[in-house]
């Protein structure tokens, strides 16, 4: 598993502290980021915590995936490269038909 860590169905509200207080019973944490709307600066529901270690990342998936924070439930799962993420929409639209007016 990759030392990487996707955070999904953050609830707006949810601090890096407080993501911090989560994960560092699991191990020493490299780095810690909720991504923000760029114009309202609000959380976008989600985030990336790198674990130092591989084992740490596996345990805090295997306990944290499902955690509760204020009634939403949260996704932890190992996170993918940007390059896999761009390679499964690649053909959303190719499968469309057009017609000219």
């Amino acid at each position: 598993m990759a030392k990487k860590l996707f955070i999904g169905c953050l609830p707006t509200n949810t601090t890096e502290q407080t993501l911090n207080e989560l994960f560092v019973p699991f191990g020493q944490i490299v780095s810690l980021t909720i991504i923000k709307d760029e114009r309202t600066r609000m959380s976008r529901g989600f985030g990336f915590v790198e674990m130092a270690t591989e084992e740490g990342a596996r345990q805090a998936a295997e306990k944290l995936n499902g955690f509760k924070i204020n009634d939403r439930l949260l996704v932890v799962k190992e996170a993918l490269a940007k390059t896999q993420y761009r390679g499964m929409n690649d053909n959303r639209f190719n499968n469309r038909r057009f017609r000219r007016f």
